[in-house]
């Protein structure tokens, strides 16, 4: 697997690569302006979570309708955008970031304003996204998710993911060890 050039986030403090695994995806965030990271959510969550060898600090969920999602749990919607590398402007909207970083069991919410922006797609993806391990109150995830049919296994514990589950041409591979 490859990661792809992302791009910064304006206003966060904070940049991107991206792993494309088709429907999904893995983005590897580091903060590149503490100050401007220090003055936004995204950018602290992500300052807080960075360690020498990198580890996953949250999980994103893309409903079938995000306004009624933010509507049902209370969540206020927020915009984000970011420039590739060929100067393509690519939007979202995302609810739900702060308690994501508050509670790292809960997956915050997605849609892309263009889904041929999908950060995932890609003509031949190396793997597949499996399973997510989590640990967290597994009572409050399914009150967060609603009906769902995500491959995610719930511990009882506040770590939020352990491990990220993929299956590739050379077979199983586990991306784990984040319990502290």
């Amino acid at each position: 697997m490859r990661s792809v050039e992302g791009g910064r986030h304006p206003g966060w403090g904070t940049a991107n690569r991206i792993i494309p695994l088709g429907d999904s995806y893995l983005e590897l965030v580091s903060v590149i302006d503490e100050r401007e990271a220090r003055a936004s959510q995204f950018g602290r969550w992500v300052a807080a979570g960075e360690t020498p060898t990198g580890r996953a600090i949250g999980w994103a969920v893309r409903p079938d309708d995000l306004d009624a999602t933010a509507a049902q749990l209370g969540l206020e919607i927020s915009r984000g955008s970011r420039a590739r590398l060929s100067g393509e402007r690519i939007e979202w909207l995302t609810a739900g970031i702060d308690m994501a970083a508050r509670r790292p069991w809960l997956p915050f919410f997605i849609a892309w304003a263009d889904t041929a922006t999908f950060p995932g797609t890609t003509a031949t993806p190396h793997a597949a996204v499996t399973r997510l391990e989590i640990e967290g109150d597994p009572d409050e995830l399914s009150a967060w998710l609603g009906e769902h049919a995500l491959p995610i296994d719930v511990k009882p514990g506040n770590a939020g993911i352990t491990a990220v589950l993929l299956d590739g041409p050379r077979g199983a591979l586990r991306l784990g060890g984040y319990a502290e």
